[in-house]
């Protein structure tokens, strides 16, 4: 079983960039497929990006595309979401999550993961 630990959440002003970190131990990472999700206070939980257990086949989700970008390095067993010009509505807890499957396939629902990190906390101000 895999755990899962977020980090690199800030406060940051609008324009800024972040990278996010989701660090996995207990299990051997380069078998999950990981994504990216956020929610923000009285929304539901939306995904932001994922990616399959290579890293060959990534998405990104429109609110995101062209800002966010999400690598891994499965020797550091870590997944990176790197997030430039941020936006105030980019506001919201981040999560990561893992899926033990291999495949070119992503996953961008929530109940298609089985592991999830406790969230790290990403504030834009304008």
């Amino acid at each position: 079983q895999v755990q899962l630990v977020e980090s690199g959440g800030a406060l940051v002003q609008a324009g800024d960039s972040l990278r996010l970190s989701c660090a996995a131990s207990g299990g051997t990472f380069s078998n999950y497929a990981v994504g990216w999700f956020r929610q923000a206070p009285g929304k539901e939980r939306e995904f932001v990006s994922a990616l399959n257990w290579s890293g060959a086949s990534t998405y990104v989700a429109d609110s995101a595309k062209g800002r966010f970008a999400i690598s891994r390095d499965n020797a550091k067993n870590t997944v990176y979401l790197q997030m430039n010009s941020l936006k105030p509505e980019d506001t919201a807890v981040y999560y990561c999550a893992a899926k033990r499957i291999s495949g070119r396939r992503v996953y961008t629902t929530t109940y298609e993961y089985d592991y999830w990190g406790q969230g790290t906390q990403v504030t834009v101000s304008l």
